[in-house]
Formats: C-alpha cells, structure tokens, sequence
C-alpha cells in the first residue's frame, strides 16, 4: 500500500509475501507458573525495556454474540435467499458454520450484545464465560505484567482494552477514534516522548481497528481524515464520541497526538480488509494461525475449497477460519438507526459489497496485508475436537496463557532484536 494510504482497501494480493514471511515452529511452554517461564519472560522485558517499550497494550474484542463471521451482512444482501449458493457446492454448509445461531458459538450472558463497554464489570463477564479463548484474560496480562517486570528499574505499563467489538465499518471506524483519544491519554499519564515505544497486540478485528488508526496518524494532511470524521461527527453530533473526535483531530493535524512515542503494532489473526499505512507508526507484525492444506506450493495462502473446506472447518484443521472468511462484503449489522452512516463510511472504506463479492475475497485466500512483517504459526489447536469453544475455529489460540511466552518471543525477535 502506498504511504499517504488515504484509507484505500488492502489490493488483495495473492503474491509470495517474499522477504517480509516467515514462519515459527510451536513449541510447548513450561508451566507459567515454573521457574523456566518467569526467567523466560523477565529476560524478554529486558529486552522490550532496551528497546524503549514503555506500555503494552493488550486490545481485544469478543467473539461470542458479536456476529464474529459477519453473516449478518451476507444474508441482508442476499445469501441463500436468492439462491446464490448455486452452482457453488458445499457453500450453503460453509454458511452453516459461519452464521449465528448455527456455527456452535453461544451468546453472551442475558444476550449481551455490542457495542461493549471498555469496564471491569464487561471484561470480568468475558473471563468468566470464554477464560483466555480469543480474549486477553485479566489474569493473564497481570501475569505478563509481574513476569515482564521482574528485574526492571522502570516498569513497563501492560493494560488491557476492550473494544466495542462492533463488527462493522461504522463500529470500527468509531473505535479506531476512541483508541487514539485513549492513546493521547496514556502518553499524558505515562509520561512519555520521543524514543519511547508503546507495543499494541491486537487479537481479530481490533487489528482492522489499528489500521484505520494508522491511516489517521499519517502525518500528511490526508483527504480521507476530514471526510471520516465528517461522517463520524454527522452519525453523532453529541456525546463522549463526538469529544475524542475533536479532541485527536487537531493533534493528528499537526502531528502530535503521540508526542514523539514511536506506535509499534502487532496483529493475531486480523482478516485482510482495509489498507495500513506505515508513515505514521513504528513496526507492524501479523501472526496467523495457519496450517497449510494447499498442494500448490503457496503455502501463505489459504484454502478457500469448497465442498472440503466444510469438513476442515469444524476442527480448525487449516488453522484461523474467522481471519480468512470474516473479509470484505462480511460483516455483522448496525442498529438499523446507524445503517445510513454505516453505509457512508463503507463507501469510504471499502468498495467490494454483495454476496458474489464477498466469495471473490475470500477465494483470494489472503492471510497478510500488503505492510508489514508477516509470520505464520501453526498453533496445534487442532486437536480434531469438534467442540467450538475448543479453538473458535481457529482463532481462539492467540490469546491463550500458554501462548504468552512463544507470542512475546516473536515479537522481541522479529521487531527489536
């Protein structure tokens, strides 16, 4: 993608990624409670501290009850109700596993629904109903905290944020606003300036929400950011949102909402939707949960096989279903008062839609954008369970507490080594 993105759509491609791929080997981590993984974890806050990492922040969402597949948007256009599933075999049982109700994923308590609140009372619900499946538990981030920190004169920050988890452009096009006020907050608290680091891991769609917030920190005055908060602004004229809007939009026009802090960006299982731009933030990696199943030699490429991807599916066997299927032309439905500003923004963001689009971008099989590093995984989640709370698919591994050390091992390897 170029610099001065402008908010342009990631181009899809199905090139050999070339020297920014590689890929890591799983290795089974000691007890995180044992010796080996607080020595483990203290030399590589070590590490990050030399490096300048000054504050972690683990940002998440929530898979069950958020329309996680985005079916919602492929049945409003169309789906199986226009008979559209013709001539493709197997897609009506693919649709089976991804749409709500049907793919095994239970709604949150009392059906709770988004948009989420970023509070104690929501995260404690999350911890309590899906532990550390696809969500940075509270136990694990302090547990990353005191290990990171062990020898360290000057503590690294380790915060965790929910994002509203809004599975569409509006929702995240908000979320992207509500991060960088909050970004701005904790350089204010923290302290920080030039040559220092703030590290985002961000699992699933948070990712889409950074690289929108990459395109607002390009330090050129863009077209796109005016529009964008334009259409924000008219959506909701009023409230807490309309007030970090105006509070970012005239420090990212002169450049100095981070005050020098240098934004490095690590996603887990980001579907390949919209476009980064690198001008404004420091070092971008993205891991995926990939085995490969091709015959073809492309082995960065998913499969999109049908019928045989709805016989891989239910155990995960290809690795991250949710980051290859949930692309453009997917996504879960506003409240039917937000439609209008939603469609505003998806004019801006996005320009494939419908049902024949939406299997165009998923055939693609795309597991990286085209910025940044890009490194395959292979989490051995599949464990031919067909329990979906076992691996969500594929997309529940990043953030379980035995992947803490091997997930902050690649980082520290592959962006500050």
């Amino acid at each position: 993608m170029p610099i001065e993105n402008n908010f342009q759509h990631d181009e899809l491609s199905r090139k050999n990624p070339g020297d920014r791929l590689t890929y890591a080997d799983w290795t089974t981590p000691p007890d995180a409670d044992s010796p080996a993984w607080q020595e483990a974890m203290s030399q590589l806050g070590q590490k990050l501290s030399q490096a300048g990492v000054r504050l972690i922040m683990f940002l998440h969402g929530a898979i069950p009850g958020t329309d996680v597949f985005g079916l919602g948007r492929l049945d409003e256009v169309g789906g199986l109700k226009r008979g559209y599933s013709r001539g493709i075999s197997g897609l009506d049982s693919l649709l089976s596993f991804m749409r709500e109700g049907t793919n095994g994923i239970t709604p949150l308590p009392g059906g709770m629904k988004p948009p989420l609140s970023n509070d104690e009372a929501t995260k404690t619900l999350l911890d309590s109903q899906i532990g550390d499946a696809g969500n940075f538990t509270t136990t694990t981030v302090e547990h990353c905290r005191k290990a990171l920190n062990q020898k360290l004169a000057t503590p690294i920050t380790c915060i965790r944020e929910l994002w509203s988890s809004e599975h569409h452009h509006l929702g995240r096009a908000m979320a992207a606003c509500r991060l960088l006020d909050r970004l701005r907050a904790l350089v204010i608290e923290q302290h920080l300036g030039a040559g220092d680091r703030i590290l985002i891991q961000a699992h699933g769609q948070a990712g889409l929400v950074l690289a929108l917030a990459s395109n607002l920190l390009c330090p050129s005055p863009i077209t796109g950011r005016k529009t964008l908060f334009d259409l924000l602004l008219a959506a909701n004229p009023q409230g807490p949102d309309a007030q970090a809007i105006q509070r970012i939009d005239p420090l990212l026009t002169n450049g100095t909402l981070l005050n020098g802090v240098a934004l490095d960006i690590v996603t887990f299982g980001t579907p390949v939707r919209y476009g980064w731009d690198p001008s404004g933030i420091g070092k971008l990696l993205h891991v995926v949960n990939h085995r490969n199943l091709r015959t073809d030699g492309k082995t960065w490429l998913s499969k999109m096989d049908l019928p045989q991807i709805t016989v891989e599916m239910p155990i995960a066997w290809g690795g991250d279903y949710v980051q290859e299927l949930a692309v453009a032309g997917s996504d879960a439905l506003p409240a039917e008062n937000a439609k209008a500003a939603n469609k505003a923004v998806w004019e801006l963001l996005e320009p494939y839609d419908g049902f024949e689009r939406w299997v165009e971008c998923a055939r693609r099989a795309g597991r990286f954008p085209s910025e940044g590093q890009c490194l395959l995984v292979d989490y051995k989640d599949c464990t031919s369970s067909t329990n979906v709370r076992d691996h969500y698919y594929g997309h529940a591994a990043y953030t379980r507490t035995n992947a803490m050390l091997f997930n902050f091992n690649q980082i520290v390897g592959r962006l500050y080594s």
